[in-house]
């Protein structure tokens, strides 16, 4: 079972965030939707979006997102399983930044 997704989609100005948030967050096994608008041209919008629930069905997910008019660029995150594991950072991590 998918427990949270982080999406990069592009949408149109219309539907705005909040009502695009508000159609996820009614789907079944959504539990909380945040969006977060990172790049506004002049026909769309750039947005992450973060899905959080027990049981989130991503075609479900992807199906409302393209009946609003958004279209999913990736996949960014999926967390799965009976809890969701938090990244950590490594020494490896810290050295890729150098």
């Amino acid at each position: 079972m998918i427990r949270r997704l982080v999406l990069d989609v592009l949408k149109p100005h219309e539907p705005g965030v909040i009502e695009l948030s508000l159609g996820l967050s009614s789907l079944e096994g959504v539990e909380g939707v945040n969006t977060i608008t990172y790049e506004i041209d002049q026909q769309v919008e750039n947005v992450k979006i973060v899905i959080a629930g027990e049981n989130i069905d991503f075609e479900t997910i992807k199906k409302k997102l393209e009946e609003m008019g958004a279209t999913i660029h990736s996949v960014d995150e999926v967390a799965a399983g009976k809890r969701i594991v938090e990244e950590v950072r490594t020494p490896q991590d810290r050295l890729a930044q150098i």
